[in-house]
């Protein structure tokens, strides 16, 4: 998922009563809700070392102890910073008057360190949980298992989980605004409530997502989309649209898309325009596979394309200048799970699709330039 997902469920696991137990709880949830994307740090080196790192390690249940423990660390040292704050402060209330009872925003919440930990433990874990979710998929068992799990029932940015997360925190701070006006006592922790009642929903969406995309599978399975018999199938959410899936076939000599619906019982499919036949390999593709670019591209891929496009101007590098006796070709990457077009129906057509990969290849052997997602790796 993005980031405003896991800063959301992170925010919510601190204040679904965690933040009753110890202080910090709700940061601790936040920071390690999100620890995991720092692996995009790797995109300083190229977007090909990112690709090849992220969700990589940070995202594994090797790495979620450590994470939660760096938080918990990086949250003593700013307790400790806060901490000498504060007694400046209580100092300089006592001096000027010995005898007033100690103002309670003075007062400091008690940190359970253990609640702290099993917070952010919580909290990681809820990173790749709702990775595994989306159709890019992770590998949390890496490094002993470099096999990618992708639940492919959730689409990567998900409006509803984000008004359901938003309201739990928005909500209670309104009521208190209202309570504020009218004098209410304001209670020391607000929206245990509506934090249990956007996880729970949380829980809910991915579990009627998760029906409706078995629904679609058995829908394609059981329909004779493909004129071939099928090899493999995939089934790629959109957002919002429980009931709209984008389904993708593979056969012997092609690959076929169709939209599918769940809750008109509907597939379809236009073999004239949804059909896409798979490229023939030739020396450049073979050589590009061979690059850094072409191992990292097939391994994250799983429904990877690789198609020897020619001398192309599309490709986001500057086209290499060689003698006249040399040739070049573009040779593109592509995964059809992020072939389709998420907010229409139907293939992208036009520019490459997201998470494209581009690579030069000279004479058929020699790799002059690689690119990625429009970024060329350097």
């Amino acid at each position: 998922m993005e980031p405003i997902t896991h800063f959301l469920t992170g925010a919510c696991i601190g204040r679904a009563g965690l933040n009753r137990k110890t202080a910090y709880a709700t940061l601790a949830a936040v920071l390690a809700a999100e620890a995991a994307d720092l692996d995009i740090v790797w995109g300083l080196a190229g977007p090909v070392e990112e690709l090849k790192h992220h969700r990589g390690i940070t995202h594994t249940f090797l790495a979620v102890p450590v994470v939660a423990a760096v938080v918990v660390a990086a949250l003593w040292l700013v307790d400790r910073w806060l901490e000498k704050r504060r007694l400046a402060k209580v100092a300089l209330a006592q001096a000027k008057d010995p005898g007033a009872p100690l103002h309670r925003k003075l007062q400091k919440q008690p940190i359970q360190w253990v609640w702290l930990y099993a917070t952010a433990l919580l909290a990681a874990l809820s990173h790749i949980l709702l990775d595994w979710t989306n159709n890019y998929g992770v590998r949390p068992f890496f490094p002993f298992n470099a096999r990618w799990y992708a639940g492919s029932f959730v689409f990567i940015a998900e409006p509803v989980a984000w008004a359901l997360l938003l309201s739990a925190l928005i909500l209670p701070w309104l009521l208190g605004l209202a309570d504020r006006e009218i004098g209410a006592r304001r209670p020391a922790f607000r929206g245990q409530g509506w934090a249990i009642f956007a996880l729970v929903g949380m829980l809910l969406l991915g579990c009627w997502r998760w029906a409706e995309h078995a629904q679609a599978l058995a829908m394609a399975a059981n329909t004779q989309v493909a004129e071939a018999p099928v090899k493999r199938m995939a089934m790629e959410p959109y957002p919002v649209n429980p009931f709209r899936w984008h389904a993708i076939l593979e056969t012997q000599d092609y690959f076929q898309t169709a939209e599918v619906n769940t809750d008109k019982q509907t597939i379809e499919s236009d073999p004239g325009n949804d059909v896409l036949y798979k490229p023939a390999g030739t020396p450049a593709t073979e050589a590009a596979k061979r690059t850094q670019l072409g191992q990292v591209y097939l391994d994250w891929g799983s429904w990877a394309m690789v198609r020897d496009a020619g001398p192309v101007a599309i490709a986001p590098l500057d086209p290499p200048r060689l003698p006249p006796n040399r040739s070049w070709t573009a040779v593109e990457f592509t995964d059809l799970r992020f072939s389709y077009s998420f907010l229409g129906a139907g293939r992208v057509s036009g520019n490459s699709p997201p998470l494209s990969g581009w690579v030069y290849i000279v004479d058929g052997r020699d790799d002059v330039g690689e690119a990625l997602n429009g970024r060329e790796q350097r």
